[in-house]
């Protein structure tokens, strides 16, 4: 892996569309010698060599005795530059064009193209960040909310990686103890060890337990929570994503069966992301369309986080709605009855006694404060907009654990991380169940390596090349 460092390479940094400024990098030990030939001041004198490190020039790009473009040229001297190499940084106008053209300039004078996550693959590999923070680079770039930005710069702070490594001190500290008791009795005295070692790894497995459970809020900041609409026809669910993305994204009519087929849609409610999903009415229809709308409405509910069970309120309940939340009922639902700019025909009252008979026994005894707190009903107008705050605050109260976005409490938001603390809390598992089964101190050391080494692929610390290139791999180009 560390071969490749020997290579120049080089990207084009920004977006392959018109702009105003396009960007490419060049790193690696001949980033300044390959960019001397190609990068010239009005004289026609080369530049990069000439610059001090961390200063910036304008300059001319030349193929031959045709100028290409003018352009700003930046230097990084190593170790200080974001890959811990000399890089040099060619900003030119933002034509695609021209931005592969010189990049192919670049490539012609020796350097190679980079592949997919190269630059922070270097990064990583010079010690300029571990790979939670590496991996918190792309997070920082795909976030959709402030909450998934949030987290991202604190993972890519090292806020992740301290817990990580603090976890990985006290586990260290309790396997050199072990043997070097076993290596040297006289000096080590293991009376009483187990019941030390216990409390150690009880308070880490807490602590990597809370983690864990921090995986869910994390997974829904950094992802967006999967959200479907569902209702009876007209019961106001094109309105409510209206509503939610501030514009006209559904069609609006009073002719039931207007929505035929599924939209997605991104909402973001303050600083939580929702993936929404608006789906077509559902009742009973000998409408051959119809009916494949309704089959493709339930099938998304099946898979969504959250339903926004939509009851038009103007209405009276019928038994098409009883039949539609006898299909979501064992999700999470958020319960709104619609309309409350119209006169209400049905309360609250009237949600409780009429859904509880088409669920199961154990929905059916809930008392009416029990069915509320595990189906909130909002009363709302998703045609004005009454009930929206109201909506935002019971999403948060059943997704988000506690305020993340001021929360002094590291958040995990990626699968791999959670998978890596799972293995780990079930090693130290190991160690505690040996303690409690009387088996030789010796045998400790084997799960506590072994938690050890998985807490340590999080961070990078214990990480063969393969793993290494399946991660960078799902990089951006250019970064």
């Amino acid at each position: 892996m560390t071969d490749n460092l020997q290579k120049t390479i080089a990207a084009i940094s920004t977006a392959m569309s018109e702009s105003g400024i396009g960007i490419i990098r060049v790193s690696g030990p001949d980033a300044v010698k390959i960019c001397s030939e190609i990068i010239f001041d009005k004289k026609k004198e080369s530049v990069p060599d000439k610059m001090e490190a961390g200063t910036f020039r304008h300059c001319y790009v030349y193929d031959s005795d045709e100028m290409l473009d003018e352009c700003i040229v930046l230097l990084y001297k190593a170790p200080h530059s974001y890959t811990g190499e000399d890089t040099v940084e060619i900003q030119c106008h933002g034509g695609v064009f021209l931005l592969k053209k010189v990049l192919d300039l670049v490539i012609s004078h020796g350097a190679v193209h980079a592949a997919p996550g190269e630059f922070t693959k270097r990064a990583f590999l010079n010690s300029r960040m571990d790979l939670a923070q590496a991996e918190a680079v792309m997070d920082i770039i795909s976030s959709r909310s402030e909450s998934a930005l949030r987290a991202s710069r604190d993972q890519m702070s090292g806020r992740v990686s301290e817990v990580i490594r603090n976890l990985r001190a006290g586990i260290l500290y309790e396997t050199a103890y072990i043997e070097s008791a076993i290596d040297d009795p006289e000096h080590y005295d293991l009376t009483g060890y187990e019941d030390r070692l216990s409390e150690m790894v009880s308070g880490i497995s807490d602590k990597i337990s809370d983690l864990i459970r921090s995986y869910d809020s994390g997974k829904f900041v950094r992802e967006g929570i999967s959200t479907c609409i569902v209702g009876s026809p007209n019961s106001g669910k094109s309105s409510l994503l209206n509503l939610l993305t501030g514009h006209d994204r559904a069609i609006v009519s009073d002719i039931p069966g207007t929505t035929r087929d599924t939209i997605e849609e991104y909402v973001r409610l303050d600083d939580i992301l929702l993936k929404v999903t608006d789906t077509a009415g559902i009742r009973d229809t000998e409408d051959v369309i119809e009916s494949i709308g309704t089959k493709r409405a339930l099938d998304a509910a099946k898979n969504a986080d959250l339903i926004l069970f939509m009851i038009d309120g103007s209405e009276l309940l019928t038994t098409d709605i009883m039949q539609i939340f006898s299909e979501v009922y064992k999700q999470k639902v958020i319960i709104i009855l619609n309309k409350a700019d119209k006169t209400l025909m049905v309360r609250t009252d009237d949600v409780y006694n009429h859904l509880r008979e088409s669920a199961d026994q154990e929905i059916h005894d809930l008392s009416k404060e029990e069915f509320f707190d595990r189906y909130p009903c909002i009363v709302m107008s998703a045609s004005g907009g009454q009930g929206l705050e109201d909506l935002k605050r019971t999403v948060r109260a059943g997704f988000m654990a506690g305020d993340i976005t001021s929360s002094s409490d590291v958040v995990i938001t990626g699968l791999r991380h959670k998978e890596l603390l799972a293995d780990a809390l079930e090693s130290l598992t190991g160690v505690k169940e040996g303690i409690e089964s009387g088996v030789e101190i010796d045998v400790y050391c084997v799960n506590l390596y072994d938690a050890y080494k998985k807490l340590g692929l999080i961070i990078g610390e214990e990480l063969g090349d393969d793993l290494a290139d399946e991660i960078f791999s799902k990089f951006c180009m250019g970064k």
